[in-house]
């Protein structure tokens, strides 16, 4: 085991597979010399030479289209979009030709392939820099969408994700880029800023897709939430003294209802906790899938807590945010029914 933060986890599940499999290769915008905007890929040109760690133009749609081909082709490619807010103009590239691949050419085709995207907001990045967009992958069927909340996580899944047959978009959380943290902070966690961190296995491990995790048991209610939202739960149990369980999904789409319908129905009050904009959130999914497999197991309403029906709002970032005090709140309503 080794102590790192979720950007040498990724790193070192990056050096891994490109170690492993000689059909993995890495690139994007300034991933190569330079090692990537957070530095998610420094030295891995250095150390796998520049065929297989190279930079692309400023150019989504092209990064992503010459990924589709390669992973057609046989090769393993691992792409970074250097902010979730670039996807855009590569969406046609993503949603109509990697999603349907598979299908289209009966099972002739596949698309291998990672989409790496740094997502949310945190580090006062602005309007352009700060979104997450996760519930838009996670509608289009073919696709894998994925969001680690912690390091070893994050390298035991991207391990997962470059093995998967099927391509998969990366949601990396800036925000815990340099370790988890309590919940509470009050400014941006910028990516020089030093913070605790996590066990990680040095070697070859994978976190298998689709399998959500219990990061806290409990028997009150049931906190849904993933990525950044995780540890700000936590904090709000913590300051709540609510005894509720909190179900780290990792993989956002597809994703294993039982084990989460299976919390509901023991606890019967729900919460769900996401950073994006609440109207059309993937929350809203996850509300009714509980719905539908729990309705007779529920004692109360279920809550949504989630980022504002808004522009980003860059000097209000902050407030924007789900808080403890927000999610404290919410666990103490669905209580009270």
């Amino acid at each position: 085991m080794a102590t790192m933060t979720m950007i040498q986890a990724l790193r070192s599940a990056m050096d891994i597979m490109l170690e492993r499999d000689e059909n993995v290769v890495l690139y994007g915008q300034d991933v190569g010399y330079f090692g990537g905007v957070f530095r998610c890929t420094e030295g891995l040109q250095a150390r796998h030479g520049r065929t297989r760690v190279f930079d692309a133009p400023l150019s989504e749609s092209g990064i992503v289209g010459t990924a589709i081909g390669m992973a057609a082709y046989g090769l393993r490619p691992v792409v970074e979009i250097q902010f979730a807010d670039y996807f855009y103009p590569a969406s046609d590239q993503i949603m109509s030709e990697a999603a349907r691949l598979r299908h289209r050419s009966a099972g002739d085709f596949t698309a291998p392939m990672v989409i790496r995207m740094p997502c949310g907001g945190g580090i006062y990045g602005g309007q352009t820099h700060s979104q997450s967009p996760e519930a838009l992958f996670t509608h289009v069927c073919g696709l894998r969408t994925v969001m680690p909340s912690n390091p070893y996580d994050a390298k035991g899944l991207l391990i997962a994700a470059i093995e998967s047959d099927d391509p998969v978009i990366f949601l990396e959380p800036k925000r815990l880029y340099n370790g988890p943290f309590d919940g509470h902070h009050d400014r941006p966690v910028t990516p020089w800023s030093k913070h605790p961190m996590s066990d990680v296995p040095e070697g070859y491990y994978r976190v298998p897709l689709g399998v959500p995790a219990i990061h806290r048991p409990g028997q009150a209610a049931t906190v849904l939430t993933y990525g950044t939202m995780v540890h700000v739960a936590a904090a709000a149990v913590a300051e709540s003294g609510i005894d509720a369980e909190i179900i780290d999904l990792r993989t956002l789409w597809p994703l294993d209802i039982e084990p989460l319908a299976a919390s509901v129905r023991k606890t019967g009050r729900c919460v769900i906790v996401h950073e994006a904009t609440r109207t059309g959130g993937f929350g809203a999914e996850l509300a009714a899938l509980m719905q539908e497999h729990c309705f007779y197991s529920l004692e109360s309403p279920i809550e949504r807590v989630a980022g504002w029906d808004t522009p980003y709002p860059h000097a209000q970032e902050w407030a924007y945010f789900p808080s403890p005090a927000r999610i404290a709140a919410a666990l103490r309503r669905v209580m009270e029914e």
